[in-house]
């Protein structure tokens, strides 16, 4: 199997014939049996040198009665190897000051520090070698061949350039991609209206961001007088939230700029976070369980739940020897199936995506609702102004749902009657989706405000709800 080695060693000047549609033809093609026995021998190697190096795994293993030499099936990892939790990693560098005691290099071989922003609590700190470096943009190069891309193609990257490390990611994996790099970046005022102008004049070939920053780029290009299906995008891909899955955000994309939407992303912790990821056939994303190896689990038991079914994706780092993460508990959602690809690649599929996170989910009256189930609603609306809020309170099971909605500058320049029409079909909508009633407050176009990040679009806020139901009773709207 190509480059199948611990630790990685890949060759950088490597590519494949520019007409094939696999970087590594064997590797992405092999009979799931046959892959699964060469993941077992690389989670041998994996579990050995965690434990061998880090006090982390060899502290938390040792109490789960837990010790490398156990595995011998895929069935053995996941039954006797514990989870990890984000949690956990927080302690470990509370412990272990800067990088925790799960890392297993030299504090001399680290080469990129990147971070969680510690706006919750303190940050966890990530350190990637050189080497592990390397095999990341190796990894990401691989994949956004998948998506179609090439050398020589130009890639935008219109995402924060700091800790954050889907931009780094993205960038390194164009670089060995040999794609003309672009790393516009995100995040100043003023900044999407220049990077409209900047893409009608260099007109990139490929667009990396954030689902909701492509839709408020496109928005402020119409307003700076631009269309963006003048940009000559062809593929855009996207990390960070939910959404380049969902059908009616996919598609809204895709119908504004003319290029093919591609959804990606796990978890900054797991980087290569491309891990999972579409290709240029395959819609939602799949499992590069050679790079990563996914389950999808039970959120309670973490044990692995047959395909078809809902469970949470736990993770397991095959490529990565500095912070190696061993069944990192996602706490996202999603659904998995193994069935065959369009793209003749032999991995397990998230047909739909990443959901949302599963401590997102809130209750009303008895219903489990997530944020992305209500933002796929609203944007098959012809009337929907782009942003919206959701208004929650956590004392219990809620009695009614409050959703502020914008609508489009045509709806609401019409006046009352348009405005009470477009109300009367959010709440329709909503009530056929999700099956509840909603109490609905229309927006002005423009009035929430957007982000170049990731969107954060629950409020939950007993004063804010209680201030906006008043108000609504009080104006009707």
């Amino acid at each position: 199997m190509e480059s199948w080695s611990f630790p990685p060693k890949y060759d950088d000047a490597y590519f494949p014939s520019a007409h094939s549609r696999f970087w590594f033809p064997r590797r992405e093609t092999m009979p799931v049996a046959e892959r699964e026995t060469l993941i077992l021998e690389r989670l041998k190697q994996v579990c050995a040198h965690a434990y061998r190096h880090a006090p982390f795994y060899r502290r938390k293993w040792d109490d789960a009665g837990f010790h490398p030499d156990q595995l011998k099936s895929l069935e053995d990892f996941e039954e006797k190897v514990p989870v990890i939790q984000k949690k956990d990693l927080r302690e470990a560098q509370t412990r272990a000051p800067h990088f925790g005691d799960y890392l297993c290099v030299p504090e001399s071989d680290i080469f990129h520090i990147h971070g969680t922003s510690g706006t919750t609590g303190r940050p966890t700190v990530f350190a990637i070698s050189r080497d592990d470096w390397r095999a990341i943009a190796n990894a990401h190069a691989r994949i956004m061949w998948a998506m179609g891309m090439r050398p020589g193609d130009t890639l935008c990257i219109a995402a924060i350039f700091s800790l954050y490390m889907g931009s780094w990611g993205a960038l390194a994996g164009a670089e060995r991609l040999g794609a003309k790099c672009f790393p516009f970046g995100a995040g100043v005022p003023g900044m999407s209206a220049r990077a409209a102008q900047w893409l009608a004049l260099l007109k990139p070939t490929a667009f990396y961001g954030t689902p909701t920053y492509a839709l408020h780029l496109a928005q402020t290009a119409a307003d700076e007088g631009l269309h963006p299906r003048d940009f000559g995008l062809q593929r855009m891909f996207f990390s960070g939230e939910p959404g380049a899955s969902i059908p009616s955000v996919r598609d809204k994309i895709e119908e504004l700029y003319g290029a093919k939407v591609f959804d990606s992303g796990s978890m900054a912790e797991m980087t290569p976070w491309m891990n999972v990821a579409g290709t240029a056939e395959t819609s939602g994303m799949l499992c590069w369980q050679d790079v990563v190896y996914t389950e999808v689990c039970d959120p309670q038991s973490f044990r692995r739940v047959p395909y078809g079914q809902r469970g949470t994706p736990v993770y397991t780092h095959l490529e990565r020897i500095s912070q190696p993460m061993i069944r990192l508990v996602s706490g996202d959602l999603s659904l998995w199936v193994n069935e065959p690809n369009p793209c003749g690649r032999t991995y397990p599929r998230l047909p739909h995506g990443i959901f949302g996170r599963i401590d997102d989910m809130f209750t009303v009256r008895g219903e489990n609702v997530y944020p992305s189930e209500i933002d796929a609603a609203l944007n098959e609306l012809s009337g929907y102004g782009g942003e919206h809020r959701i208004v929650i309170t956590r004392e219990a099971a809620m009695d009614e749902l409050l959703l502020r909605v914008e609508a489009n500058p045509n709806t609401y320049s019409q006046g009352a009657e348009s405005i009470s029409r477009y109300r009367a079909q959010v709440a329709a909508k909503i009530q056929k989706v999700l099956g509840l009633r909603a109490v609905i407050e229309v927006a002005e176009p423009g009035s929430i405000p957007r982000t170049d990040f990731k969107a954060r679009r629950v409020i939950d806020d007993r004063e804010v709800f209680r201030d906006l139901h008043k108000k609504l009773g009080d104006t009707g709207r």
